[in-house]
């Protein structure tokens, strides 16, 4: 487990990325919430989990952006990719 804090205080809004080793989407979802943690003053703090899921998959709070339910248990690739606008509703609904 690696994780980018953005702080570790109370307050953080918590985003996950799960990943399976060399997905190959994975870097494309971890450019788009770059790019919208830079557009948004909203404190994180982001982990990247590698293990067996859905991957990619990015949750905020626990709940997956892309679908906004819990996130599935399967192992699997994922083409729903989380889009910009998804990230930043998801971001703005978990605001400390």
């Amino acid at each position: 487990m690696t994780s980018t804090e953005a702080g570790l205080s109370g307050g953080r809004v918590r985003v996950q990325l799960l990943r399976v080793p060399d997905c190959p989407l994975v870097e494309q979802v971890r450019a788009t919430l770059q790019e919208c943690l830079l557009q948004s003053p909203i404190p994180v703090v982001v982990e990247e989990l590698e293990g067996p899921y859905p991957s990619p998959t990015l949750l905020i709070d626990g709940v997956d952006v892309a679908t906004g339910k819990a996130p599935s248990r399967d192992a699997c690739c994922r083409l729903d990719l989380p889009t910009r606008t998804q990230i930043l509703d998801a971001l703005q609904r978990s605001r400390p």
